[in-house]
């Protein structure tokens, strides 16, 4: 069951909610207030019926939410605007350099290979000329030549490539390491989860293995010294047939008469 984004939840926070909410379900068994699943209700209905009341379930936890967003959004504020521009920029060069490195080595025995072909096979085929010319020894020799460079090439190449990867993998760990969470933050992140989990989640589905009739299709959470939450505003429509008791305004069957058309005491006109 797909739903959107509850107005008191981020969209970035949609998926903390819902693990939070696996988490539970799947832990059930160790709270007594629910240990009732599978009864009347197994884990899957309580959870389409709380994502159904997700904006109910996360305004009990408004408070701490909204602490720990605009706390979250005051550090990576703090994190755009403070100085990393050269480290950025040394880092920037240092991977351009192995980038062109990696590139050149990889190239370079490719093109040296094909010259020593090209070489090899003119000089072999001059040979084979009577009188041979005196110049097929000068193209068998650079075809040699390159032959050499070729073999220096892959050496090199094989080398570039171990240094970039190990370049690259100190690099993503350092970068993994230096950018930890803040202790603040994380603590303001434990108080949201827990105000969830203890003021909305499990009210919520301790009501529902309660009364699983309660409300419009739907048990809301209890709120401490307060008594139930309105219903989600699912209501039913009265449906009530012409002539009854109750009857509203307006709902007798209209009189279709012609106005030309007069009653049998009516003369002529």
């Amino acid at each position: 069951m797909h739903m959107t984004s509850a107005p008191h939840l981020l969209t970035e926070d949609r998926p903390e909610f819902d693990r939070l909410l696996d988490e539970t379900l799947r832990t059930a068994d160790e709270r007594p207030e629910l240990a009732a699943i599978g009864e009347r209700l197994n884990a899957e209905q309580l959870r389409t019926m709380a994502l159904a009341a997700i904006t109910l379930l996360t305004a009990a936890a408004a408070a701490e939410y909204d602490h720990y967003v605009s706390l979250r959004e005051e550090l990576r504020d703090g994190a755009l605007s403070a100085p990393g521009t050269a480290a950025e920029d040394g880092a920037d060069e240092q991977g351009g350099g192995a980038g062109v490195s990696a590139v050149v080595g990889v190239l370079a025995p490719v093109l040296a290979g094909t010259a020593m072909l090209i070489f090899l096979l003119v000089g072999y085929g001059l040979k084979l000329i009577e009188p041979t010319p005196a110049f097929a020894e000068t193209m068998l020799t650079a075809g040699w030549l390159f032959g050499g460079l070729t073999v220096a090439g892959l050496l090199f190449a094989v080398i570039a490539l171990l240094v970039t990867a190990l370049r690259n993998s100190s690099t993503e760990v350092a970068a993994e390491e230096g950018v930890p969470i803040p202790d603040e933050l994380s603590r303001a992140r434990e108080a949201w989860r827990n105000a969830l989990l203890e003021r909305g989640i499990v009210p919520f589905l301790r009501d529902a293995l309660a009364d699983p009739t309660a409300g419009s299709g739907y048990p809301v959470p209890r709120t401490p010294g307060a008594g139930r939450i309105p219903s989600l505003g699912y209501g039913r429509p009265g449906f009530t047939s012409p002539g009854t008791p109750g009857q509203g305004p307006g709902s007798a069957s209209p009189d279709f008469t012609s106005p030309d058309v007069g009653g049998p005491d009516r003369p002529p006109d």
